[in-house]
């Protein structure tokens, strides 16, 4: 058994109370407790082979179970949102009954990495992105890493509410995202161009079609229903946008896009909470790709990295950190931020 598997249980629980989800805390804490190795899918979770807490291992526990709850299984529908939170036993008594009568794909849903393409993360992306066209006077060619359904690519096609008369973007908006701006004055009043967009993903999310759409819904957490409501929106503009995410590794993607840059343009290679998916080896072509783009910015065709990732002294939040070359400087820390993006603290 890996102790870890179990822990990450707890672990989520925690974040699940601070990020607003009840519920899902509450579903992790009875997993913790009384998930055991009797059946397939409680044997692959609690003997995970790799890094627990890196492989998000409660959250693909999560959301094979909620999969499953939307999907209308009868033993589950009954203790999962809107109804009300059932007691534990009645709660473990419902995730038994499906382990039982459905282990194996409960078991294969376990296969890939959780993908929320959690779309209030445009709402942290966005002033990065501001900021580095207004640095460099030029439209934005973005490349984003692990881009899922692309929903952070329409970033530009969303209105963002920010709080104490601060708002982005057009008040008409299929999708609208609230996020609390706090610190410094940022550059919400400064305005950009994306000249193209384009993502890469080893297993994307095809927006137009329902059983994809239903796996990725299936990680959003049951009890946040405007959360929900706003991914079905963006997914929604993402299929009538034919936003284009290729199905490819994400080191020979950067090694292809870095290399052919973006002429009068700026390139921007950009990713959210995506590294710590990812092998040392994959890390270590993206960063080579990286170093290569570096030398051959010049002022004309800058190339920026902008990322939204966990750091290990920092447990509030993602940092949002932007590296531009020429200019420099290289490795800015911008902000602080919410994951699922409620607040964010702006260093500018």
């Amino acid at each position: 058994m890996n102790p870890a598997a179990r822990e990450n249980f707890l672990q989520q629980a925690e974040w699940c109370e601070r990020l607003g989800s009840p519920f899902t805390a509450f579903a992790c804490r009875v997993l913790h407790e009384r998930l055991d190795e009797s059946s397939s899918f409680g044997s692959r979770v609690l003997n995970w082979p790799g890094n627990a807490q890196a492989d998000a291992v409660a959250l693909r526990a999560c959301g094979a179970l909620n999969f499953f709850a939307r999907s209308g299984f009868k033993a589950l529908e009954p203790i999962y949102p809107p109804h009300p939170l059932p007691s534990a036993d009645a709660f473990w008594n419902g995730a038994k009954a499906a382990i039982d009568e459905i282990d194996g794909p409960l078991t294969r849903f376990l296969d890939s990495a959780p993908q929320t393409n959690e779309v209030a993360r445009s709402a942290l992306l966005l002033p990065g992105y501001l900021e580095l066209a207004a640095i460099t006077g030029r439209p934005l060619e973005i490349r984003e890493l692990g881009a899922s359904a692309g929903l952070n690519l329409s970033f530009d096609r969303y209105f963002y509410d920010y709080g104490a008369g601060k708002s982005w973007g057009s008040p008409d908006a299929r999708v609208k995202i609230p996020c609390e701006w706090r610190g410094a004055a940022g550059p919400l009043s400064r305005t950009l161009e994306v000249a193209g967009r384009l993502g890469c993903d080893i297993n994307p999310i095809d927006a137009s079609d329902p059983a994809q759409r239903a796996r990725m819904l299936a990680y959003i957490w049951p009890d946040q229903t405007e959360r929900l409501a706003r991914a079905e929106s963006a997914l929604d503009i993402a299929a009538q946008a034919k936003t284009r995410v290729e199905a490819i590794d994400a080191a020979r993607f950067a090694e292809r896009e870095l290399q052919a840059g973006a002429a009068g343009k700026t390139l921007v290679l950009a990713h959210t909470i995506f590294w710590q998916y990812i092998p040392r080896e994959t890390k270590d072509a993206i960063r080579a790709a990286i170093a290569g783009a570096s030398d051959r910015a010049t002022e004309l065709s800058p190339f920026a990295w902008l990322r939204l990732e966990a750091e290990a002294d920092e447990d509030r939040g993602g940092v949002l950190r932007l590296s531009l070359w020429p200019q420099g400087p290289v490795d800015k820390k911008l902000a602080l931020a919410s994951y699922h993006g409620q607040w964010i603290e702006w260093a500018g």
